[in-house]
């Protein structure tokens, strides 16, 4: 008996994988992961939906300059930048300067945070006393000028808002993660597994990990948010790189152009709504996750 029961226990990557189960049950977290899903696809296949090159400058069939050309004209489907750039391009080719920054400053905030939260948490003490004061600080440090001051000394780069990120907004997933452990850690199958002997390092990866990833995931869902927003703002403000094209490029090219004054709503709106739909995307995400992790909200 005791022997079968041992055979029927999940092992540490099933249980891990356990506790990242999509939120599948509530439509809206479904119409998140079908958003990303499809900004995903266009970002991997850009290169054979896009028709021309995002920074070429194109010309008429009677090699005209192709300036300010209206959706639908010569072929364009949303038509041309004021130098002649097709804007359905570089709608497309955004979404994988927007899905690198994501994704990517997402996986580093819930890194940083969930190994913060859980040594912070798991030992308490002097340990926790150090880690939580530095998230003071990080708390007290302004995150958009924090960045601003960040690309102004670096090289322009998309990545100075990955490094912006990694440094600034671990400090929610820590704090929340801390919490989690905390009540964790005093648990029956804890103190049983500190007492048969088991290490600190086996009592964290083996019986407090796995319950605390899908907070460490839904805290990700949305960073990849707020590093599309801060990009797109940064890019606004001139900040950006200017070699990369991004949706919040193609805003601050719109704005420079005077695109709302020639009422070219073709290209600065579909940008927008971009980024309105992969944010609201991550939230979308993060109702379906908090279905799980609290299911007395459902109630």
């Amino acid at each position: 008996m005791l022997d079968a029961a041992v055979e029927k226990k999940p092992s540490l990557i099933g249980r891990m994988f356990r506790s990242l189960r999509l939120p599948l049950n509530d439509p809206f977290a479904v119409l998140g992961l079908l958003i990303y899903a499809v900004f995903v696809l266009t970002a991997i296949f850009a290169d054979q939906i896009a028709p021309y090159d995002p920074t070429e400058i194109l010309y008429t069939p009677d090699y005209n300059l192709a300036a300010d050309l209206r959706p639908g004209e010569d072929g364009y489907i949303l038509g041309t930048t004021s130098l002649g750039r097709d804007i359905f391009s570089q709608i497309v080719h955004g979404s994988r300067s927007a899905l690198l920054i994501g994704i990517t400053a997402a996986f580093m905030v819930a890194l940083i945070g969930s190994i913060v939260g859980l040594v912070s948490g798991y030992f308490r003490g002097w340990v926790d006393m150090i880690l939580m004061r530095l998230a003071d600080i990080a708390f007290g440090i302004p995150f958009l000028p924090f960045v601003i001051v960040l690309a102004a000394f670096l090289e322009p780069s998309i990545w100075n808002v990955v490094i912006a990120m990694a440094l600034v907004l671990w400090r929610d997933t820590a704090r929340v993660i801390r919490s989690q452990v905390l009540t964790l850690r005093s648990r029956g199958y804890v103190d049983a597994a500190r007492v048969a002997g088991s290490s600190d390092m086996k009592i964290i990866l083996r019986h407090i990990a796995p319950n605390i990833l899908p907070l460490s995931f839904l805290y990700g869902s949305i960073a990849i948010g707020w590093a599309i927003l801060t990009e797109a703002s940064i890019s606004f403000l001139g900040f950006g790189d200017p070699q990369s094209i991004s949706w919040g490029y193609m805003l601050q090219d719109a704005f420079a152009s005077q695109a709302l004054a020639k009422q070219a709503y073709y290209w600065f709106v579909p940008p927008g709504i971009c980024i309105i739909l992969v944010v609201s995307a991550g939230f979308f995400i993060t109702r379906g996750y908090e279905n799980i992790l609290f299911p007395k909200l459902g109630r």
